[in-house]
């Protein structure tokens, strides 16, 4: 019996570091001209969507991004469902090749995420087109997940992550924002990397 429990004893560190080798979460920093921001996404989540994004990440194409689209309550008159959102990304001009194909659409009904203040999502046209377009939350957005009228598909968009520190330089961020939603003169960051 004794010999029995020493075995069992004895493995136990051996379990314990293969459980803590395969973590889900991964975070990136996002560096800007008014500081850095931190994203965590979690591998297992949001699938189809992180590893698109960490794709991205690992191979240095977003180190030369721009935040180009503020969405602020006042710069949307048309607009019957009101967002407020930090857009970013490669912000390839329309008829541009993107860099990587695009992705299957993962809805937060599929995810179980929601568009809260500071989740990160994909920015789109139709489903299934999302490539390195990005967009950070500012406020609770009910309006962009499943089912929100923000779209009229009413697919929403494929919430991803959520921003865990920097949340002050994404709301320095949009207070930039002016009379219209894009930016004459975009704003360059970069590089983005894991930490």
């Amino acid at each position: 019996m004794q010999r029995r429990q020493l075995i069992t004893l004895a493995a136990l560190p051996f379990a314990s570091s293969a459980a803590r080798a395969a973590p889900t979460t991964v975070r990136t920093r996002v560096d800007t001209p008014l500081g850095p921001f931190v994203i965590e996404v979690d591998t297992t989540v949001a699938p189809i969507t992180v590893a698109n994004y960490l794709a991205y990440v690992d191979a240095h194409q977003l180190d030369r991004a721009w935040v180009y689209r503020l969405v602020t309550l006042a710069n949307q008159p048309q607009s019957t469902h009101k967002i407020e959102v930090v857009q970013w990304g490669l912000n390839l001009k329309d008829d541009a090749p993107p860099l990587r194909p695009a992705i299957a659409h993962e809805t937060t009904k599929q995810t179980g995420l929601r568009h809260r203040d500071g989740t990160i999502s994909m920015a789109r046209g139709a489903p299934g087109t999302a490539t390195a377009e990005f967009f950070i939350c500012l406020g609770d957005q009910p309006e962009l997940d499943f089912g929100g009228r923000r779209n009229p598909d009413g697919q929403g968009f494929a919430a991803f992550g959520q921003v865990v520190q920097g949340m002050e330089v994404v709301r320095a961020l949009h207070a930039r924002g002016g009379a219209e939603q894009w930016l004459a003169a975009p704003i360059a960051i970069g590089p983005v990397k894991r930490v």
